[in-house]
């Protein structure tokens, strides 16, 4: 069969157009029968997936980041919905953190990527859902959140002048130096908390953004969610939590009394004040007040080696 590769020369701030010769190389060395094509805008990855596995098309290979990622399981989602068959996902990791494929513990070299591809091996990841009222149901590889993160993110969106990690560290002391709250009503199975919060990070994986470990136990194959939550009323001690988000194990902020992890299979939230939320990095809205999450275990096939 044919593979359809969906390039995102944008991704990594246009290296991944760079990287296009590298890429197609490493899958005519792997002997991968292909035809690509780039998206040009956000979204359009989406609309190209979805055509894609309509045509026939077996793999779809995202070729970008994590956000490009995120726009190609959507596309292939589109067209199965979630109790039909998904058409199995390859990558070519040309993003900048990559969060999906070192998660998942795959090959960050293309050459080892495209032979993972040829290989034809899968393994069912699980995919969470998001739903709110603005806009259409979401699915999502790695993580989403309420709160303070989405409204990092956008705060972030709005430094020109600094990149990389240096920008969202900024965008993240300036996030908390504001004392974010919100009052929710969460319910999931086997438990409910009502009360304030800085945060709601839901996660399927445990890295995000290259270096936080905002749900550190999250595993993509055991067919559940993990989510953490908390209020910590005072923003320097807030703060202080910042460094130990980048610590997996001993010594991580949900070691902190004032910080849950839960694990369930779906998440329902109810907030007093709206609030941002985004799915893989991508704002969602930026005031919902009504939050569903839900797990789709072992859904989409996944091409590792």
């Amino acid at each position: 069969m044919t593979a359809k590769v969906i390039l995102n020369p944008y991704a990594n701030r246009w290296n991944a157009s760079k990287r296009r010769a590298e890429a197609e190389a490493a899958l005519h060395a792997a002997g991968v029968a292909y035809e690509l094509g780039e998206s040009e805008g956000p979204g359009q990855a989406t609309a190209m997936a979805a055509q894609a596995v309509l045509e026939g098309f077996y793999p779809i290979i995202a070729a970008g980041g994590d956000g490009t990622i995120g726009e190609v399981i959507n596309g292939i989602a589109q067209v199965a919905g979630p109790a039909g068959e998904w058409t199995p996902l390859g990558v070519l990791p040309l993003g900048s953190a990559n969060d999906l494929v070192v998660n998942l513990k795959m090959p960050l070299d293309l050459a080892a990527a495209a032979r993972a591809i040829a290989g034809g091996k899968t393994r069912g990841m699980d995919i969470g859902s998001v739903e709110n009222e603005h806009t259409p149901l979401r699915y999502f590889d790695n993580n989403s959140a309420m709160g303070l993160e989405p409204s990092v993110t956008l705060i972030q969106q709005k430094i020109t002048r600094i990149h990389g990690t240096l920008r969202y560290l900024l965008a993240a002391v300036m996030g908390v130096m504001r004392s974010p709250r919100w009052t929710v009503h969460m319910e999931w199975d086997g438990g409910q908390y009502e009360g304030p919060v800085s945060l709601v990070t839901v996660g399927n994986g445990a890295v995000t953004g290259g270096l936080f470990y905002m749900t550190p136990d999250a595993d993509p194959f055991d067919g559940k969610l993990s989510f953490v939550y908390g209020y910590v009323k005072n923003p320097l001690r807030l703060l202080s939590l910042l460094p130990r988000t980048m610590k997996p194990g001993a010594g991580s902020y949900i070691e902190h009394p004032a910080i849950h992890q839960v694990h369930s299979t779906w998440l329902r939230i109810r907030c007093s004040e709206p609030t941002p939320l985004h799915a893989d990095g991508e704002i969602q809205s930026e005031a919902v007040k009504e939050i569903e999450y839900k797990i789709l275990p072992g859904k989409l096939p996944v091409l590792m080696p």
